[in-house]
């Protein structure tokens, strides 16, 4: 009889392994697995994470919204039933279901059928949580009022930028690329509206009645912001006891009805309307609108208003010293810095820093920027100049917060006067200026000079 005199070791090289205990040999790298402990987000990433989620339904109730309203049309083509009343009882079953207003209902069904229909990038971007349902209406908004043409051309890069901005700088944004695309066709437009200019009274409670005024914009922004200038030096002194608001109804009533302001400051009667006109240099060569259009020049702009009529746009570059005239080509002589010769930037400065941001430089902010206070991005007793390159402007609450809130500010070289603000939790959010300013630096070649589109240190 032979015996099998196999030691243990032998006998378990000799038997196959049994898949139910193979897990055994992996006990030392499962031990290290139940040490780690997965990352917790911080009070922000909660609030960000449901936000996501929150994107997320949004998209797919759109999605499915409008499966209800196709399945029911389909469904009432069968029977011959009228679409219009389809899509009424759609309507206020939605609103019965969800316990929301009709209104809100086909604001709803609206919403859905375009995004699946006309906008199926934004809602697959709305899908992914990388824009938020208020991107998406802002979207729809602005590019339904536009033209088809536009609408079709602009669509993907109105996504990008829903991706890249705050909602309000986003709206903004694609405000400006709207108008710009429209802008070959604006002096017929404008000629036609011209004719529609008018003003009428509407009465209000109380003894009162509002006064309005439909006239080109330039000229309505020119009137409130000279009735804005002149009501801060009346604000100003110390006996005042009126809100800017009760001035510049007061001074508005002085000069049209009697035509004088004896009752105020020698100063204010001196005030005049200063508005911000841009002009591509080269486009001032074309002769209308669509021809500039056509050889590839962005349009004429007012702050705070948009693109206007390249014939507006020239009578206004040939006017008086108020108007303040800014090329996108830079001219000879513009005031870039003063280094530190002075705290207070003069008064070219502080235009040409208001008018490459357009908008207070905080995340998100739409507070313009003549009405903002012009701050020090390294402060002057830390040793900043005072040039473009260290300064932007900030709105009274943000500038505080810039300097108590535990945020901090940097201006980022080679980004066209890029701030870069980074929060209390040590998130970094980007802001750039609506309009960069080139910086002209030398080359290699004595003879020759090199553009960037830089805000680098002077």
């Amino acid at each position: 009889m032979e015996m099998n005199l196999s030691t243990p070791d032998d006998m378990a090289a000799d038997v196959p392994p049994d898949p139910e205990w193979e897990w055994c040999a992996r006990l030392p790298e499962v031990a290290e697995l139940v040490e780690w402990v997965p990352p917790v987000p911080d009070d922000v990433g909660l609030v960000t994470e449901v936000a996501g989620m929150m994107a997320v339904f949004a998209a797919e109730q759109f999605s499915r919204v409008e499966g209800l309203r196709r399945n029911a049309l389909a469904d009432a083509g069968r029977y011959g039933v009228v679409a219009g009343i389809v899509e009424r009882s759609v309507r206020l079953e939605l609103a019965a279901a969800l316990r929301i207003t009709e209104h809100a209902a086909g604001m709803l069904l609206a919403r859905a059928e375009a995004l699946v229909h006309r906008y199926p990038a934004a809602l697959d971007s709305l899908g992914q949580a990388r824009i938020t349902e208020r991107h998406a209406q802002v979207l729809l908004e602005l590019l339904d009022a536009a033209t088809a043409d536009v609408r079709e051309r602009l669509t993907g890069r109105a996504v990008e930028l829903a991706e890249e901005l705050p909602v309000g700088s986003f709206r903004r944004a694609l405000r400006r690329l709207i108008e710009t695309e429209e802008s070959a066709t604006l002096t017929e437009r404008h000629k036609h509206a011209l004719m529609q200019r008018r003003i009428l009274v509407e009465p209000a409670a109380d003894g009162m009645a509002w006064l309005h005024a439909f006239l080109p914009a330039v000229e309505a922004h020119a009137i409130h912001g000279r009735l804005t200038a002149m009501g801060k030096v009346i604000v100003g002194q110390e006996t005042e006891t009126r809100s800017l608001d009760e001035v510049r109804a007061d001074i508005l009533g002085d000069l049209l009805i009697e035509g004088v302001m004896t009752g105020h400051p020698v100063e204010v009667s001196r005030i005049r309307a200063s508005v911000a006109v841009t002009v591509p240099v080269l486009a001032l060569l074309a002769e209308d609108d669509a021809d500039r259009h056509d050889q590839g020049h962005a349009p004429a702009t007012v702050d705070g208003i948009g693109p206007i009529p390249l014939s507006v746009a020239k009578e206004l570059c040939g006017g008086e010293e108020s108007w303040m005239r800014v090329l996108t080509h830079p001219e000879t002589g513009m005031v870039l810095s003063v280094g530190r010769t002075q705290y207070r930037p003069p008064a070219a400065l502080r235009k040409l820093i208001r008018w490459r941001a357009e908008t207070c430089m905080a995340p998100g902010c739409a507070i313009p920027a003549h009405r903002c206070e012009i701050d020090h991005n390294i402060a002057w007793h830390h040793g900043g100049h005072t040039a473009l390159s260290n300064h932007a402007p900030l709105c009274t609450g943000h500038h505080t917060l810039k300097h108590h809130g535990g945020w901090s500010v940097q201006h980022l070289p080679d980004h066209g006067g890029a701030l870069q603000w980074t929060s209390p939790t040590g998130r970094q959010y980007l802001v750039t200026p609506q309009r960069p300013v080139p910086v002209f630096t030398p080359t290699s070649d004595a003879h020759t000079r090199s553009a960037r589109y830089t805000d680098a240190p002077f």
